[in-house]
């Protein structure tokens, strides 16, 4: 009762008629569950007193006005497609019926008030329970088997990298982690692996269905890969294409058989055609030249040789590519940042200085007098593309990338202008603008001011001063409390007289969570972070 409240509470025309304030404040006491009329009491029994479903309205509309189910379902239909001239239709046949059903034509007029805001959409209930009944199973899978939910609601989006990008963030708050592809745990799609969740290989752009289901069906049958030699050595010829192989390696999916990305993407190419070559020569029969028969064939054997005195396999070098680098590789076939993020240790920074996270742009309402309200946003600048306007004016289009999703963003040329070298590739910059809402649920941002945002990685440490108090046993002992119902990665300082003491880490907090107590605690201008 209560998700399905929610879910139709949430819609337009209830919360034009402020109902979704009205329901809270009613069933927590604040107000009192009183309907519109005595007569309405039971029918409105369980939504205290409030019409917030299309057959609440039906029902009064048949109650108070004399309509008849079809009369009612009219009123119904008019509501659902927010048709305003036949809602106004029916206000003189709602007051003229209540009358003649012995109500005041004030109640009569009342209600149609209350119903008309509805034009705006309503939810039916048949609807809000439906929906409501997949909230509470999906809400019980989440709270009960969180990595195994989550690995399903990443394979469901694994082509929206938006929603992604969400669910991504969401198994980081969880304590989740989500590992680049591995070619020796990585399923087809996500999969749970004990408190983790390795990328599934047919997400791997370039990748797809038909190259990870051989290479999953030679695992299976045959074990783990006991490096890259091996894996040559073992899949079907077609896997070891010269695209797919690439984007495999940029991926991470060798890390684990002790290949680093960069060192075995410089000699990749030779290991396939050196293991092509054994292969060919181990079908045919032919014999090392020092004595010993090279293993393997389309789809099977280990990749060794026999011979214990020589090894014909390449040495992957042991160099690798520096942090950036892998994490545009990420970005590229993974459609995420995975392993890091440019944001990491800084989001509680970034989240003071916005007004709200990428992903929220589609929730926010329009301002009361018309048009989207202007908001500051965050995160690192992506696929930057510089033009020029018709009349010749410098501008800028690129994606922003909180740790949550992305979305286009358009520099205007005032802002571009004064944007300077604040405006680059991989940049963290925070953008003041408004939303741009575009067909089918899109949002965009279109932007005027843009400017760099220097962020601090790292947990931003917790100062108390202390030297205002009186540290007796009672103080010591509600402030030790007060430590281990916030823990977290914030290290702790105290100034006591001319003298800071930073706490050990076991007793590190979440500064955001205990930073109010500790203002009413010591005072607001005795704690800093």
């Amino acid at each position: 009762e209560d998700i399905c409240a929610l879910v139709a509470l949430y819609r337009p025309g209830p919360m034009a008629a402020d109902m979704h304030n009205s329901y809270a404040h009613r069933k927590n006491g604040r107000q009192p569950a009183t309907p519109p009329h005595p007569d309405l009491e039971d029918l409105l029994r369980d939504t205290y007193g409030l019409m917030i479903y299309q057959e609440s309205m039906m029902r009064v509309a048949q109650e108070i006005a004399g309509y008849s189910m079809a009369e009612a379902d009219d009123l119904r239909k008019a509501c659902g497609k927010k048709n305003r001239e036949q809602i106004a239709e029916h206000r003189d046949k709602f007051v003229e019926g209540s009358v003649e059903k012995g109500y005041d034509e004030a109640l009569g007029k009342q209600l149609f008030d209350i119903i008309e805001p509805f034009a705006d959409y309503a939810f039916n209930k048949s609807h809000a329970f439906a929906y409501g009944l997949i909230a509470y199973q999906t809400a019980y899978l989440k709270a009960n088997y969180p990595t195994e939910f989550l690995a399903a609601v990443l394979t469901g989006s694994k082509r929206n990298i938006d929603k992604a990008g969400v669910y991504l963030a969401d198994c980081r708050q969880h304590g989740i982690d989500v590992l680049v592809p591995d070619i020796n745990r990585s399923e087809l799609d996500f999969a749970a692996d004990g408190n983790t969740i390795p990328f599934g290989l047919s997400a791997v752009r370039n990748v797809g269905m038909k190259v990870a289901e051989p290479i999953l069906a030679e695992r299976s049958a045959n074990g783990p890969f006991a490096d890259f030699d091996d894996y040559c050595m073992r899949v079907p010829r077609e896997v070891l294409n010269k695209r797919f192989t690439e984007s495999l390696i940029k991926a991470g999916a060798f890390e684990t058989c002790g290949h680093s990305r960069g060192g075995l993407l410089s000699v990749f190419e030779q290991i396939v055609e050196s293991a092509l070559r054994r292969r060919e020569e181990a079908a045919a029969g032919v014999q090392s030249l020092f004595g010993g028969s090279s293993s393997g064939g389309d789809g099977g054997g280990n990749g060794q040789t026999d011979d214990a005195g020589f090894d014909e396999r390449i040495e992957v070098p042991d160099h690798d590519a520096d942090e950036r680098t892998t994490l545009v590789w990420e970005k590229e076939l993974l459609g995420l940042y995975v392993s890091d993020h440019p944001l990491r240790g800084g989001e509680a920074q970034l989240r003071r200085a916005v007004d709200c996270e990428v992903s929220g742009l589609g929730d926010l309402q329009p301002n009361p007098e018309g048009g989207q309200q202007w908001v500051t946003i965050g995160g690192v600048v992506q696929s930057l593309q510089r033009r020029y306007t018709r009349n010749g004016q410098p501008m800028a289009r690129f994606l922003l990338e909180d740790m949550e999703g992305s979305v286009e963003v358009t520099l205007f040329p005032k802002g571009y202008e004064t944007a300077g070298e604040a405006l680059a590739e991989d940049a963290v910059v925070l953008v003041r603008g408004r939303p741009d809402r575009r067909g089918e649920g899109e949002t965009a941002f279109l932007a005027s001011e843009l400017e760099a945002f220097h962020l601090r990685k790292g947990p931003i440490p917790l100062w108390l001063n202390v030297e205002r108090v009186e540290l007796d046993d009672a103080w010591l002992a509600d402030f030790e409390r007060m430590l281990d119902d916030c823990p977290g990665d914030a290290p702790v300082h105290l100034r006591v007289g001319d003298s800071v003491v930073q706490l050990p880490e076991s007793r590190w907090v979440n500064a955001g969570t205990l930073a109010g107590p500790m203002r009413e605690l010591l005072g607001a201008d005795a704690v800093r972070t």
